[in-house]
């Protein structure tokens, strides 16, 4: 049997499931609208955006209010447990497991990147724990930077049981980090948090877990999307760091900096431009014209395409090849190099030192 005809007939085999989750209603999926923000308390929300799942297209419409006083933005009402086992799922795992796999084990550039950002604090760290590790393709890439470094992962997927059996780190944690972190008190130089706390459904607790876990003098590096970015903005909708509905806080770069220190860290450096990540035209590009063309097959659609649609969907995809070509090219070329003057830098990196 093909790869295409293995992967419809593991479509039609999940469509009951999805099927039945769907006609249950989408209420189920959400936990109570807060009226209050999550990091600071304030009452003064607002609304920031309204969008739909642009990139697995799973039914629902999700909301992000932005407090006004702290700056705060987050998922609001936010999904409960059910939600995010439905949306993660066949994202990360599964049906997006090989898809996803090949586009993060690509990407060893921006891996050397994030490793090389601990040389001028601490050049030779022992040992090294990667939160939110996936697969472990940063901690295989990081090697060749720390060759005497050993790179452990954590992930609450199977991906960090894959990432030990493949090699690419010596020991793979699955589960809950802040539940994981007693028996970690104490062990690792260096803790990364590379585009994981947006994830997380209490940013604090994963702080404080991590200032548990690293050693005093040991760093912890975190990396996450910039919502003061002026793309966040500029594209509304189609900016991909918003990726709803999986992202579920925002942290402007000074309420990181202010909790940081209250645990107990010393912010020893600030990046703006290196973590930088050349996409959002492209992305924009590509999630409009995703938006508009007829749906690809997938186990949550009532059925899959016909012959009519599937032609459809691939001539609009062709003739938006030029405006996804003139997307890499602004953002490589032309915006890249001057993305920390202009304001646009999509993510942003702190290294923080336990005192």
């Amino acid at each position: 049997m093909s790869e295409k005809s293995e992967r419809a007939a593991r479509i039609a085999e999940l469509r009951p499931g999805y099927q039945a989750d769907i006609a249950a209603g989408p209420d189920g999926f959400f936990e109570p609208r807060r009226t209050t923000c999550p990091w600071c308390g304030s009452a003064r929300l607002t609304l920031r955006l309204r969008t739909t799942d642009l990139l697995q297209h799973k039914p629902g419409r999700f909301v992000l209010d932005r407090c006004e006083d702290c700056g705060h933005t987050f998922q609001n009402p936010r999904l409960n447990e059910r939600g995010l086992e439905f949306y993660y799922r066949d994202f990360y795992d599964g049906l997006g497991e090989k898809k996803l796999g090949d586009t993060f084990g690509s990407r060893t550039a921006m891996y050397r990147g994030r490793a090389e950002s601990m040389l001028a604090h601490d050049p030779a760290p022992k040992t090294w724990l990667d939160v939110g590790t996936g697969h472990g393709h940063f901690c295989a890439t990081a090697r060749d930077v720390l060759p005497h470094t050993a790179f452990d992962g954590l992930d609450f997927t199977d991906g960090a049981e894959l990432a030990e059996r493949e090699g690419r780190v010596e020991r793979g944690y699955r589960g809950d980090f802040p539940g994981l972190a007693p028996e970690l008190a104490g062990r690792y130089d260096v803790v990364s948090m590379f585009h994981y706390l947006e994830h997380s459904t209490d940013p604090d607790r994963e702080l404080r877990a991590a200032h548990e876990t690293v050693r005093p003098g040991g760093h912890l590096l975190v990396e996450v999307p910039d919502p003061e970015s002026r793309y966040a903005r500029l594209l509304g909708r189609w900016w991909l760091p918003w990726l709803q509905p999986q992202h579920l806080h925002f942290v402007p770069v000074a309420n990181l900096r202010a909790r940081l220190r209250e645990l107990g860290f010393t912010v020893v450096a600030e990046q703006h431009a290196e973590p930088h990540d050349p996409v959002d035209l492209l992305a924009a590009v590509w999630l409009a014209l995703d938006h508009a063309a007829p749906r690809d097959d997938a186990p949550w659609l009532p059925g899959p395409p016909n012959a009519a649609r599937r032609a459809l969907r691939a001539a609009l995809l062709i003739a938006g090849i030029p405006a996804l070509v003139a997307g890499t090219l602004l953002d490589r070329f032309a915006v890249r190099p001057l993305s920390r003057r202009l304001g646009v830098s999509n993510a942003y990196r702190i290294v923080a030192r336990r005192d």
